[in-house]
């Protein structure tokens, strides 16, 4: 008895609530004055920033407004839609015709107006008591730098939970739910100059050999910090709609391709260090490598008699692949391993390539002499900037990282992000040989000598590396990767560039079409970098300078010289709209970038450092 109380009493609950259901959407078919309830926002934390490493904001979250109307409740169209038509940059007669030609009751009108314009349509609402209209408040993300290392940071879903780049693998610090509170803010080793620089010189150069893609990465090797990382195509953040898998690719972190005769680098590194090769062995290039068994390889030209050195500066394959015969292939891939080859290099970026590099034991008779010159073996580029440290600081090599540090949401914490550790893989020495060979790379007449930049030593190796094509799965006779790294200053780098050019038309060498956008870029870094030039030594100069009065010049086909003015004279700099005009610091005018006499171009930064 007591079990069938219960039972008549569950069951009427559920009949009650059924009919309250029924009821409820028998209403809202019928056409109720009463809107619906607003969609609740989920309470989540805001959400970090992501900042370059002077604080620049490259992500953040700001509030929005979502503009919706509910039919019932309209009690005069034509007010609606005269009165609230200037605020939400829509026409009357376009509210009108969305109203009307609307299938339910519900519509939006606009999605995410800003906060202001949100406030002023709920005054006027108010005030005008118009009826039908709401405003409901949300959270979104903007990205002030639009297409400004948009792979490198990402972007978030509707949710406000990261998708890809940063956003996605700092998801939970940005989000707070690491910390259970607001979220943290990530900043980025990258610098916005840096960056754009890259960007400038990328743009222009896959404009000129009308390439597929191009990739541009620079590092500092003694920390191994990111500066720049371009990948072209790009997108814009804001208008993830108009992006496509092709444009959001982080080329420099997930794509793997052969590298080349850049690659001879770290071969002839490897067999050096290993006693396999010296300074003064000799190898003799006749145009082919005539391997003991299997196809022979064909070298670029007829070199002679070749010693390591002869092989950096005149790229023989013939030679890299005849000094490879030296060294057995099992202590050949350890070797290059330790470069960092084949393991991902852990810099911070989701979805990071290991590249290929399968084990010796899976080696034919043809892998260690076609590995020794770049091909049988694939890398991404920020592994290779991780190989060349290693011959930057002599042999000790520094994995990259784009992260620098996380900073709690009140400013107070802050947490370094640590990277992967260093290691010493090849010694000085070795390191040193490789070092005085890329140097001599770029001097006059040389492989990379268009990479040169007056009044600075570089070390350069260009390359020129052959496409797979999927269909056929052999070498295109069409499809090249066109690429340079080069590290400055020769004798003690502090800067590491390295450009890959995608399917170029036309001009297809690494030596014609990547080495002059490698000295393009160089020359306007390092100037802002403050790496001292030999024409420009650094110099002591007495305690006290004479500031001139001046008047601002005026900045029309070329870019004046601003050193000693005051800040005050260059304010109407910013009222530029044709230049972005950055002023650091208090005082006089000290540093300047780019430097006087650069082609001023629309949309150019300039920055003005102050003292």
């Amino acid at each position: 008895m007591h079990f069938k109380r219960r039972y008549i009493l569950v069951f009427s609950f559920f009949a009650a609530f059924l009919v309250y259901l029924l009821v409820h959407y028998a209403i809202l078919i019928l056409g109720s004055d009463q809107p619906p309830p607003l969609r609740q926002i989920p309470s989540l934390p805001e959400r970090g920033s992501i900042l370059d490493r002077n604080g620049r904001y490259l992500a953040l979250q700001i509030r929005f407004a979502d503009v919706s109307v509910w039919r019932p409740s309209i009690n005069d169209v034509d007010l609606l839609a005269n009165e609230i038509a200037v605020i939400i940059d829509m026409t009357p007669d376009e509210i009108r015709k969305r109203i009307s030609d609307s299938e339910s009751n519900f519509l939006y009108l606009r999605r995410q107006i800003d906060d202001a314009t949100a406030r002023r349509l709920t005054s006027l609402l108010q005030e005008k008591k118009i009826r039908g209209v709401m405003v409901q408040p949300i959270v979104g993300r903007v990205y002030p730098e639009r297409n400004l290392a948009s792979q490198v940071v990402g972007f978030v879903g509707d949710r406000n939970n990261g998708l890809e780049g940063i956003e996605f693998a700092f998801n939970n610090v940005l989000s707070g739910m690491d910390s259970e509170g607001r979220g943290s803010h990530v900043v980025l080793t990258i610098d916005t100059y840096v960056q754009h620089i890259l960007q400038q010189v990328s743009a222009k150069t896959m404009e000129e050999t009308k390439a597929e893609a191009v990739i541009f990465v620079a590092m500092d090797p003694r920390s191994g910090e990111i500066l720049g990382s371009a990948s072209l195509p790009d997108y814009d953040p804001n208008n993830i709609r108009a992006s496509d898998p092709n444009t959001r690719m982080n080329r420099p972190v997930i794509w793997a391709f052969e590298p080349g005769s850049t690659f001879k680098v770290f071969s002839i590194a490897a067999l050096m260090d290993t006693g396999a090769i010296n300074r003064n062995t000799t190898f003799f290039c006749n145009g082919i490598y005539t391997p003991s068994r299997g196809t022979p390889i064909n070298c670029l030209g007829r070199h002679g008699n070749v010693t390591a050195r002869e092989i950096i500066i005149s790229s023989c394959n013939a030679g890299a692949a005849y000094a490879s015969d030296n060294i057995s292939s099992s202590a050949f891939y350890q070797m290059l391993s330790n470069f960092g080859f084949g393991i991902r290099t852990g810099a911070g970026s989701p979805g990071e390539t290991a590249g290929y590099f399968v084990p010796s034991s899976a080696w034919s008779e043809r892998s260690k002499p076609t590995i020794a010159f770049g091909q049988e073996i694939a890398v991404s580029a920020y592994q290779i900037l991780q190989a060349t440290s290693a011959i930057a600081n002599n042999g000790v090599l520094v994995p990259p990282k784009i992260v620098s540090k996380i900073v709690s949401a009140d400013g107070r914490t802050e947490t370094e992000w640590q990277g992967e550790p260093s290691r010493r893989i090849i010694s000085a020495e070795t390191a040193r040989a490789l070092r005085s060979y890329m140097a001599d790379t770029a001097s006059t007449g040389a492989m990379g000598s268009r990479a040169g930049v007056q009044d600075m030593s570089l070390g350069v190796k260009t390359g020129t590396a052959q496409i797979i094509d999927p269909v056929t799965r052999r070498y295109s006779e069409t499809d090249f990767i066109a690429s340079c790294v080069a590290f400055l200053p020769s004798e003690e780098p502090t800067l590491i560039l390295y450009i890959a050019v995608i399917k170029p038309q036309g001009v297809i060498f690494g030596s014609r079409i990547a080495a002059p956008a490698i000295r393009e870029a160089a020359e306007s870094l390092i100037d802002y970098l403050g790496i001292p030039r030999g024409r420009n030594p650094q110099i002591d100069h007495p305690p006290t300078v004479n500031i001139p009065a001046g008047r601002l010049p005026a900045v029309e086909t070329r870019i004046p010289d601003f050193t000693g003015l005051a800040k005050r004279t260059l304010l109407p700099l910013l009222m530029r709209s044709d230049l972005n005009v950055e002023i650091r610091g208090d005082g006089w005018v000290r540093r300047q970038y780019p430097r006087p006499g650069t082609p001023v171009e629309n949309g150019m930064t300039i920055i003005l450092e102050l003292e």
